[in-house]
């Protein structure tokens, strides 16, 4: 547990803000700013680790005040007067997630042309912050759990998600009346910052015949809204604009998971273990797994650190997550005991209230085949322990693992 804790700490703003935001300065995309030079300084955050980013940033610079927008299920831990909090529904959109890009957007177009407005966007942003674009919230969310049930990846989720907003893959910065700057935690594998919250303070490289060919991907097209359909297939046929494709404003990554594995493995280093690093970790769990198993080494005192996110295509209504289904299927498949973890670094796992889970030994797959048939992984260590609870971390750079013999 020392390895994963070292890694989870790590994941706190407070660790890599000042790096970027200095008490007369901001550094961004190679750029610096000098504080001086505007009359107000304004935070937008948005994401589960929007209070701890504002936080962590107004500590510094003192800013004039902003917006905080973060799941419905957090308690925060940013208190000022200066900022109005927000809290929106994740991972599927809901009423205040509307209520909240009107908020910006108003905020937004209220600004002088003499301020500067920072945002600090997060993983979640993408259902926190929601302004449906021809089509009705409810629809919104079909799609959105139709999307999470399929098996796609954050980026194809993503993809059609900006396709149908009104301010993701950049058009938010419509509403600017000032200069912005952009710092982002990123949660998705590769850093693609059109990916990450949708890419709403960026912009977007998808287009809308990659949409229809995410649907077809994963045999959607029953299963979404028509409406939805008809708004990408008319987005193909040109009767509908293309999401903008070059960013308004200068957007820095200022942690990612690599930087995670980075302390993680300085830790088990610290404790004596010959250690090794696997990141970039993604698409289907159970191929995932495979690859993870082969780069493990068998050998005693050796140690794998793995991250990034695994894909689970539900086929049972069973409680679970990506990765307590990733620790399942691995020690089904190991061919000696070890110790195998797997955490999300936001505290959240799927549709349980854990992070993850932890096992020391390895189990014969009869045990475990029910329990992944029905994708009801939580309800296996439950019964056999290992189960991992942290809270929302209030912070997110994907998730991390071990590999410990």
């Amino acid at each position: 547990m020392q390895i994963l804790n070292a890694g989870i700490k790590s994941t706190m703003p407070a660790n890599f803000v000042s790096k970027f935001v200095k008490k007369n300065c901001l550094i961004c995309a190679n750029r610096t700013y000098k504080i001086s030079d505007y009359d107000h300084i304004w935070l937008v955050a948005m994401g589960k680790a929007a209070d701890t980013m504002a936080k962590s940033v107004h500590s510094i610079i003192n800013s004039a005040g902003g917006l905080v927008i973060i799941p419905k299920n957090h308690v925060t831990q940013f208190h000022n007067k200066k900022f109005q909090t927000i809290k929106a529904g994740h991972p599927t959109p809901n009423k205040n997630s509307v209520h909240a890009a009107k908020k910006i957007i108003s905020f937004l177009q209220n600004t002088g042309k003499s301020d500067l407005v920072i945002f600090l966007v997060s993983g979640g942003s993408s259902a926190l912050v929601c302004a449906p674009f021809g089509i009705g919230l409810s629809q919104k969310i079909a799609i959105t759990k139709t999307l999470l049930a399929s098996g796609a990846s954050i980026s194809e989720i993503n993809a059609i998600r900006k396709h149908l907003s009104a301010i993701k893959g950049g058009r938010l910065l419509e509403s600017l009346q000032c200069p912005a700057i952009s710092y982002v935690m990123s949660d998705v594998v590769g850093d693609d910052l059109g990916s990450i919250g949708s890419g709403i303070t960026y912009c977007d490289k998808s287009t809308f015949s990659e949409c229809l060919g995410i649907i077809s991907k994963y045999k959607l097209a029953q299963k979404i809204p028509r409406i939805a359909l008809k708004m990408l297939q008319n987005g193909v046929a040109g009767k509908i604009p293309e999401t903008p494709k070059r960013p308004k404003i200068p957007n820095q990554i200022i942690a990612t998971n690599s930087d995670c594995l980075g302390i993680m493995a300085k830790k088990a280093k610290s404790l004596g273990y010959c250690t090794k690093i696997y990141s970039g970790v993604s698409g289907d769990v159970r191929l995932a797994v495979k690859r993870i198993l082969q780069k493990t080494n068998l050998k005693k005192n050796n140690c794998l650190i793995f991250g990034g996110e695994t894909t689970v295509r539900l086929a049972g209504n069973g409680k679970g997550g990506r990765n307590q289904e990733l620790v399942l299927h691995m020690i089904s498949n190991l061919k000696q005991n070890a110790i195998v973890a797997s955490v999300g670094t936001d505290g959240i796992d799927g549709n349980t209230k854990h992070a993850g889970a932890m096992f020391d030994r390895k189990i014969s797959k009869h045990i475990t085949k029910p329990y992944l048939q029905n994708n009801d992984s939580s309800l296996f260590f439950k019964k056999f322990g290992g189960l991992i609870t942290t809270g929302p971390t209030h912070s997110n750079l994907l998730d991390v693992g071990l590999v410990l013999l």
